[in-house]
This record gives C-alpha cells, sequence and structure tokens, in this order.
C-alpha cells in the first residue's frame, strides 16, 4: 500500500482537487473549432505557477503548448506530456449534463475532456501538491509540457519539440494516463502503434454520366476497388511487397507480459456483433496479432450517389481514406513509398495518393527505469499488479520525444476508467479513479527521484 502520507493528503484535500479538475473542464478547449483555447491554456500556466513553476507558452504556428519547470532536489529530471485541448462535443442531446458543466452525479464527474486528457495532467499537478506539503520540495525536477493540438493529431508538436529540445531535455517522460481496464485492474502502457493515415482517390470521365454508359466507359470506382483489392488478402495479411520487413516480432519478455493481459475474447465478440476475428485466431494468439500485427484499414470509401432512392449514375471519382497501423520499426514515410510502388506496379499510377498524417511507432523496454517506476507505483497505490501492455494498439505522438529528444515514454494507468467514452458524450471519470491517479503520480515521482538516470 501507499504510504499513508500520500493517501492521507489526497484524502484531506480531495475537495479542493476536484474543484480544480471541474474548473479546468469548465474551460471549453476545442483546438479544430478554435473555441476557448487561448483562455485555457492561460489557466493551465496559472495553475503551474500558484506551484512554484516557471513557464512559458511554446508554439510553432499552432494552438500553444504550455511549459513549466520547477527544480528537485535530486539530479534527475522528468518531462510530464499531456493536452489540454479535447473533442467537439456533439451531439449535445446525448448528454447526460452538459458537455461544458462538469457535473458531478453519484461520485462520478460528467465533462469533455476530463478523462482525455485534463484529468491526466491535472492528477500530475496534484501529485506535485503532496509532495510539496508533505517533503516540502520535490524529489525530481518536473517538467510540463501540456500542448493544445492532440485531438488533430499534433501537427506542430514535432517543431515545438525541436525548436526546444535544449529546453525540454529530461532523464525520463511519462507519457498522458490511461485508464483501468473492464476489471476494474490499473494499465501501464509502455508503446504504441504508429500510423500512415492517406487517401487514395481515382478518376473517369470528366463528369458524372448516366450509367448506361457503363459498358463503354470505365468506372473509377470499379477501379479503385481492384486497386484495395490487391492491398490485403482474406486473411488480413496485408500483400503490399515488403510490407512486413522491418517488423519486429514480440519477444519472450513481452509474449510473458501478454499472458497477464486479461483479454475478454467473447466479450469483445458479442459486444461487436462478431462472430470471429480476423483470421479466426483465438485466445493469446488473438491478443498479440491485435497489439502487434500491423493493420491496412479503409476507413471510408466516398463515390458517386448514397442518398435515399435509385440514381442511375456513373460517378467521375472515387476516393477511398485507408489509415494503417504500424508497429515497430516500420516507417510511415518507408510504407507509404512501399505502397505507392505496390499500386504503380500494378498497374495503378493514375491512382492518386495523398498522405493526410503519420505518427512513428515507439516502444519502452518493459524493463527500464521508467516503466518499473510507473509499474512499481501502480502496485503500491491499487494494492495489485497492474496490466502491463508493451504496446498499445493506438496512437499518439510519443515518437516526437524519442526522435528529438532520446525519451522513451510510459502512460502510467491515469484517471479514466474502461467506460470513460473518450470522444462521446457523456466521458466521464470517476472521483475515486481520479485520486488514485494522484496518488500514482507523486509515487512515480519519487521513484524516479530514488534512480539512477538512465
Amino acid at each position: 500500500m501507499p504510504e499513508a502520507g500520500i493517501k492521507g493528503y489526497v484524502e484531506a484535500n480531495r475537495d479542493r482537487f476536484i474543484a480544480e479538475l471541474r474548473e479546468v473542464v469548465q474551460q471549453p478547449s476545442i483546438s479544430s473549432q478554435n473555441v476557448g483555447m487561448e483562455e485555457c491554456a492561460r489557466l493551465v500556466r496559472g495553475m503551474l505557477e500558484k506551484r512554484g513553476f516557471q513557464t512559458r507558452l511554446l508554439s510553432a504556428g499552432g494552438h500553444p503548448a504550455v511549459y513549466a519547470e520547477r527544480p528537485g532536489t535530486s539530479a534527475t529530471t522528468v518531462l510530464c506530456y499531456g493536452h489540454y485541448d479535447v473533442q467537439p462535443p456533439e451531439p449535445l442531446e446525448e448528454w447526460i449534463a452538459p458537455p461544458f458543466a462538469a457535473e458531478i452525479r453519484e461520485g462520478t464527474i460528467y465533462g469533455r475532456g476530463v478523462s482525455d486528457h485534463k484529468g491526466s495532467f491535472m492528477a500530475r499537478i496534484h501529485g506535485v501538491d503532496a509532495l510539496l506539503a508533505l517533503d516540502g520540495e520535490l524529489p525530481v525536477t518536473i517538467k510540463f509540457l501540456i500542448e493544445g493540438e492532440e485531438e488533430g493529431g499534433s501537427p506542430t508538436l514535432p517543431e515545438i519539440v525541436r525548436q526546444n529540445a535544449d529546453l525540454l531535455k529530461s532523464d525520463y517522460a511519462l507519457y498522458a494516463g490511461g485508464s483501468k481496464d473492464e476489471n476494474d485492474r490499473p494499465v501501464v502502457r509502455c508503446g504504441q502503434k504508429g500510423l500512415l493515415y492517406v487517401e487514395l482517390t481515382c478518376t473517369g470521365a470528366e463528369r458524372d454520366l448516366h450509367s448506361r454508359h457503363a459498358s463503354v466507359v470505365p468506372s473509377p470506382v470499379w477501379r479503385l476497388i481492384h486497386a484495395l483489392g490487391t492491398l490485403r488478402d482474406a486473411q488480413g495479411q496485408v500483400t503490399i511487397p515488403g510490407f512486413y520487413d522491418d517488423v519486429i516480432p514480440p519477444s519472450p519478455e513481452d509474449m510473458e507480459a501478454l499472458r497477464n493481459v486479461p483479454f475478454a475474447e467473447a466479450k469483445m465478440k458479442a459486444n461487436f456483433g462478431i462472430a470471429e476475428f480476423v483470421g479466426g485466431v483465438r485466445g493469446l494468439e488473438a491478443l498479440k496479432q491485435f497489439l502487434f500485427n500491423p493493420t491496412c484499414n479503409v476507413a471510408g470509401i466516398t463515390a458517386g450517389y448514397s442518398g435515399k432512392g435509385a440514381k442511375t449514375v456513373l460517378p467521375c471519382r472515387a476516393s477511398a481514406k485507408m489509415d494503417l497501423r504500424l508497429v515497430p520499426e516500420q516507417m510511415p514515410q518507408d510504407i507509404a513509398g512501399k505502397l505507392r510502388r505496390h499500386l504503380d506496379a500494378g498497374g495503378y499510377g493514375d491512382i492518386t495518393m495523398q498522405i493526410l498524417g503519420s505518427l512513428e511507432p515507439t516502444r519502452t523496454p518493459l524493463n527500464a527505469p521508467i516503466s518499473r517506476a510507473v509499474i512499481e507505483a501502480s502496485r503500491r497505490v491499487y494494492d495489485q499488479e497492474p496490466v502491463v501492455v508493451p504496446i498499445w494498439a493506438g496512437s499518439g505522438p510519443r515518437y516526437v520525444f524519442k526522435r528529438y529528444l532520446g525519451l522513451s515514454m510510459v502512460a502510467d494507468p491515469g484517471v479514466g476508467h474502461c467506460d470513460g467514452r473518450h470522444h462521446a458524450p457523456n466521458e466521464s471519470v470517476r472521483i475515486a479513479d481520479y485520486l488514485q491517479g494522484v496518488e500514482v503520480a507523486a509515487e512515480v515521482f519519487r521513484l524516479l527521484g530514488a534512480a539512477t538516470p538512465a
């Protein structure tokens, strides 16, 4: 169990902590609509300054990132990444409370961004409060970088970090926290997949035609469908030459970690309304495929008429948006080149390809000091073994810190729960989970203060 000091302090200050969390959530900060961004950045900056942090706003042409630093007693520096921007709250009619009211109902706070990810960085700020109150000083130098564009793919974060590499230099880094799983077990995530997002476009006649011409005029829709059919086989294997060349298979340590990851296969299938997984995989093999296999997914196809009733038309244009989730050491630009060459070699050189976004995959070794600290802190606070996931199936900007700062990141269990409804109406955080997240943050800082920087 965590020492009584931290837990006792958190319990004694719960009302203040929850009030401050609600204050941040009540400030809208919708990056895609440029709603409340400057106001939220100033609010977060002010909260850090009240705690003795030296702050500044960092920008590379987009919404600013809040930077803050306070020295500690050891030679160790920890960088805490988070984001203050949130998704749009629509559809508003599906919320049980106004999305920016941060209402409390039966021990749960409802509000856009409370879990994704304002609660995460606020828990770390409140963890700082606990250490300052109990010890009078911080065990490590703590730096915060809280950006305002994560929900839009962090377009200027790479340049912010590159330009400020000396300022951000640290020994360890914490990613935005996660959540508990469906069994209320804390989850530690030591990596995440990368992403290549592209749009393929095929054109035909100069305008839409009556479908009577389909016997003699080429259809861009069928051409695009045929091209897409060359990218993946029926078993889910990607057929782009060289696609798997740089994939690093899971190690024995990874497989041992997977054996301790709960995987509710039957419940997942029932929840999704499917009979089986891709390729018919089951059990541990299905979990390994979910976390360690790259993907080639068609996210959407646009062509012709899709309204009510019938319209006999031969479309002049068809497009498909695709996301390819990548695993270490697949690089987005390399995969994009292989995709382009595959299309050209198959006679589809006329199909254009636009890259809409990319993220590199990242991994932190399970035995790295930052991994061990987060795992041990979780063990102490939750009084149980956390679920350690070697690599998460989702994607994010962790790679930026690896590329420009040489830092590997780990996501602590955070403050969320499995039904936290990120990006959906009724996003929520349970107060009990939030307070445990504060305890974990304080414990991680203490443990890293006692560790020898890698």
